[in-house]
Order: structure tokens, then sequence, then C-alpha cells
């Protein structure tokens, strides 16, 4: 569990640091470390491709944390409550093909074929949540498993009804300018054009670490990834802390699978693999959450896309060949997972509760 808290149900948290000075306090942040490497990174970019740093590269920086920041800050929660979710990437597809086919070939107008398409979302959602609360089995596992049933029946369905692997020309459905202006606005400045994505990204990083560290929702998170078995004996609801962080994976898997339904007014089945799921984890554990749960934070996980986003923008802005940015995000990997080593031994030595 964090070192800056320990759970207390039903009352606010314990700052561990309280009464230190600011720099302890600075020092005791899981998105430190990406705070510093964001800050290297930038500086290094931005001598090496000056454009990053205008409007038009600022706006794709941000176009892509965006997305990433979505999922990442899903993922980090269940992190932080010591559970996987590699499916996140293919239901955002597999939502937004229910949406596209309710849309296409069943004449519903835009919100209802959302709404549904919500539901099914939240469906798996709770289907992963309830396998890993009542098998045991590693959630790591169990997404896995779900990843490929959803991808081979999203491939199988789009074949079947619609006869193509893509299914375009959207934008007629009743209810679809409305829906554009919620999902896929836009603002130019200068050369840059900012997607509503951002103002999605920011809301959820402001709900998820307002939810971590002021609520009793959070405690049960801390205390679920901490110590799993004492949080039930003290009356931690993990089972249903469990549960609803999984649909809310599972809802930022279709909020991802909307808006790029809405940009695109299409959607392709296939283009989203394994990596996905996998680069949610990656960047959320390059914001500090650990892999073996109780310690992290939103605001790290957003920091970490950031970061990721600054990296793969500077380099395509450098001009550099594509494998150097899965040299520097391997580096990037193993500083965080070094920074967590030392974690790790910080928490062993601090007593649990």
């Amino acid at each position: 569990m964090s070192t800056d808290r320990l759970p207390r149900l039903g009352a606010a948290p314990v700052e561990l640091t309280r009464g230190r000075g600011p720099l302890l306090r600075a020092l005791a942040r899981p998105s430190l470390p990406a705070v510093i490497g964001l800050v290297v990174v930038v500086a290094f970019f931005g001598v090496r491709a000056p454009a990053l740093l205008t409007s038009g590269g600022l706006a794709g920086v941000l176009d892509v944390a965006a997305v990433l920041g979505i999922g990442a800050v899903a993922v980090s929660l269940l992190l932080i409550a010591g559970q996987f979710d590699l499916s996140i990437g293919v239901l955002g597809v597999a939502s937004s093909l229910v949406t596209a086919l309710l849309i296409g070939h069943a004449g519903w107008g835009a919100w209802p074929a959302l709404a549904a398409s919500l539901g099914v979302a939240l469906f798996v959602g709770l289907v992963n949540g309830l396998l890993v609360v009542s098998t045991g089995l590693p959630s790591f596992l169990v997404t896995l498993a779900t990843f490929l049933v959803l991808q081979g029946t999203s491939q199988a369905a789009v074949q079947g009804v619609a006869g193509s692997a893509r299914i375009a020309d959207l934008d007629g459905a009743p209810g679809w300018e409305s829906a554009s202006a919620v999902f896929g606005a836009t603002l130019q400045l200068g050369d840059g054009r900012f997607r509503v994505s951002l103002l999605w990204w920011l809301a959820a990083t402001a709900v998820a670490s307002w939810a971590l560290w002021r609520t009793r929702f959070g405690n049960a998170i801390f205390a679920s990834g901490g110590a799993r078995r004492a949080a039930r004996q003290l009356g931690v609801p993990v089972r249903n802390t469990t549960l609803v962080l999984f649909c809310l994976s599972a809802t930022a898997g279709w909020l991802l699978g909307t808006l790029a339904l809405i940009r695109l007014q299409s959607v392709q089945v296939g283009v989203a693999g394994l990596t996905t799921g996998v680069e949610f984890i990656v960047v959320a554990v390059i914001g500090g959450c650990l892999l073996t749960g109780g310690y992290g934070s939103a605001v790290g996980a957003a920091v970490g896309a950031l970061l990721y986003a600054v990296a793969r923008q500077g380099i395509t802005l450098a001009g550099w060949d594509a494998p150097w940015f899965q040299a520097l995000l391997g580096v990037l990997l193993l500083v965080a997972l070094l920074a967590n080593g030392v974690v790790r031994r910080r928490l062993k030595a601090v007593p649990r509760s």
C-alpha cells in the first residue's frame, strides 16, 4: 500500500508524510520519477526537434497522450488494486463495432447505439471481474482469454454481417451530429488542432485522483492491492471493489472506441492487437504504479502517458528511425522498474496496518 497513507475505513486518509517538509512529501509521490523523466525528454527533444514545442507539435503530443492516458488511468486503478486488464484495447474496438452495426445495419440512432454498446462493454467488464473474484484465477490470464474471445468474435461478426472488416459512412445516422459534438469536437489554435479527447483525459484523471485520495472507495483500492487478506478481515469490500474497477476499465475501453469511431466515422476490426493493452500497463508502470499492487496514482499514469507521447512524437519530428522509439521506451520502462524496486524495499520497511 502507498507510503503516503494507510487505509482507514470510514475516515479521512492518514497522511504518513504529514509534518514533513515539502521536499520529503514530493519525494513520496509515485509520479515523481515520471515527472523528472518528462522534463528530461521535453528538454532533449525541444532542442533536437523544435517543432515539438509549436502549437502543432503540442496538439500532436496531446492527441497521442489523451488516448493513452484514458486507458492508462483506468488500468492504473486496477494495478493499484493488484489486478491487470489486457482486454481494454480490443474491447474498445468491439464496442465501437457494436455501435457501427446497430447504426449501419439495424438503423438505430447514434445515441441508442452508443448506450447499447456501453451496456455490452459493462457486461464484459462485469464478466471479467466475476471470473477473477469467483475463481481466484490471475486477472492477467482471465483478461488475456477475454482478449482472444473478443478479437475472434469481432472478426467473425463483422465478416458475417457486413461482409467486410470495415464499416463506414455512419455520419448520416440520427443524433450523429450531437454525438460528434461530445466525442469529436476540435479546437484550432494556430497550426494545432486540439481534440475533445484531451478534456475526457483530464476529466478521467481528476475524477480518478479524487476517488483514490478522498473517498472510501480509494481506501478500498489501496487496501485490496496492498494487503488483500488483511483488508478482507478488516471488512474492506475487496470483491465489490474489484468488480467496479473492471467495469470502469471496460467503460474506458468503450470511451476509447467511441472517440475513434466518431473521429473516423468508421470502424476497422483487426487494427488493435494485444500491444494496445500492454501499452496502457507500460504507461501506468512508467507513471509509478507497482506491478505488485498497493502503490501508484492516476496522476502518475497521466504523466506517464504524456512522457510516452512526447518521446514518440519527438522521435518522429526529429526524423529518427521508428525502432529508436522502442529502444527509448525500453529504457524508460527499465528505469521505472528499477524505481519500483526501490519503492518496494521502502514499503517493506514501513509497518503495515
